[in-house]
């Protein structure tokens, strides 16, 4: 998936081909320097033992076979499996949810960027890949259950690609167990369907409110997968910078 164009690469995903030696190699470093989650491809098992020198990679997220575990566990001090789950936008929410006196679900506008700031550093992440408040404000791609100016829920195109987009949303936690979230995602994905585009959603197998969340919204689980969260570099004689 692609990003938008207005950030560095964080929270976006490269798939890297031949990144075993060579030029893939020196690509798949780059982008994770960047911030990128790089998926490494090689076509055989030697390849992958080849890449001796993945360090560059200390830190990330990367999706590789299971021919890669081998080089990964060499150059790093822990490497650690994060199953993931996808799933697809298949039906409409089960559920109009009744929102609370006084809240409105709304398009994010460039005004709400303020409110947006001010839902502190804990949810900086749900504007990470657009750069910041300002930028998913202006953006046009998210919406807000909103009491008078304060931002209570949002949800937002969080990844783009020619065809998908992949969206991420939070409530602040004394509005949980409201719904609102269910009624920005839902107001998201009409939005999503009337720009020609599939609403997907990401999350990790143990984040069991964000399945039920995505279930409600009419999503289902279209695959499986693992990350697997690189440690910093071993340290072995025979690694070399």
């Amino acid at each position: 998936m692609s990003g938008h164009g207005l950030s560095p690469l964080s929270g976006r995903t490269v798939l890297v081909t031949g990144a075993t030696t060579g030029i893939g190699l020196e690509t798949a470093r780059q982008l994770a320097e960047r911030g990128a989650t790089v998926l490494l491809h090689g076509r055989t098992a030697e390849e992958a033992r080849a890449a001796a020198d993945l360090t560059p990679l200390a830190d990330c997220w990367i999706d590789a076979p299971d021919r890669f575990l081998p080089a990964l566990g060499t150059t790093f001090g822990q490497v650690t499996p994060w199953e993931r789950m996808v799933y697809v936008q298949r039906m409409p929410p089960s559920s109009t949810p009744r929102l609370p006196w006084g809240v409105t679900v709304r398009r994010l506008t460039p005004e709400h960027a303020p409110a947006l700031a001010e839902l502190g550093t804990d949810a900086a992440w749900i504007h990470g890949t657009w750069g910041g408040p300002t930028a998913l404000a202006a953006s046009g791609l998210g919406w807000a259950a909103l009491h008078k100016d304060r931002i209570l829920a949002v949800a937002c195109a969080y990844l783009l690609s020619s065809t998908h987009e992949d969206i991420a949303c939070l409530t602040v936690p004394e509005h949980r167990r409201e719904h609102l979230a269910l009624a920005c995602v839902a107001a998201l994905c009409t939005d999503i369907a009337a720009r020609g585009h599939t609403a997907s959603w990401s999350c990790s197998r143990d984040n069991r409110p964000s399945r039920l969340l995505a279930w409600t919204a009419g999503f289902r689980l279209e695959r499986e997968y693992v990350h697997y969260v690189t440690g910093s570099p071993a340290r072995h004689d025979h690694l070399t910078a």
